[in-house]
């Protein structure tokens, strides 16, 4: 049985913020390129495409707070097509801090949020 992972060991940063030294790993969990950001001042430490919600699921959910409760049901069966990548971020968060890094605007309603409950359920 895998131990519980601390809460405090998931965050979620949006990658145009500062990196902070307690942010641990940062992984950027967007499919896209962040908009005006150049390769050379991204700061993350690994990019986990495959872990971002389908081109699909992306256009349909527009990040519409009405859609939310609904794309984290989609999103998360989507992701069950890629449960090792979820295991991968889950079995790191056991052993030090993470930070889900992203480029949406809304800092309550995105895939980082999604993804960090999932993480942690």
């Amino acid at each position: 049985m895998s131990s519980k992972i601390p809460a405090h060991n998931v965050n979620v940063k949006r990658i145009y913020d500062p990196p902070a030294p307690n942010d641990g790993f940062r992984v950027l969990v967007d499919r896209l390129w962040p908009r005006g950001l150049s390769k050379d001042t991204a700061a993350f430490d690994k990019w986990v495409k495959d872990i971002a919600p389908s081109a699909e699921l992306r256009r349909w959910f527009g990040h519409d707070p009405a859609r939310w409760n609904e794309f984290r049901r989609r999103y998360a069966e989507e992701l069950n097509q890629h449960q090792d990548l979820l295991e991968d971020l889950r079995e790191r968060a056991r052993q030090e801090p993470i930070t889900l890094v992203y480029s949406a605007r809304d800092e309550t309603h995105n895939n980082a949020v999604a993804l960090r409950d999932l993480i942690l359920s």
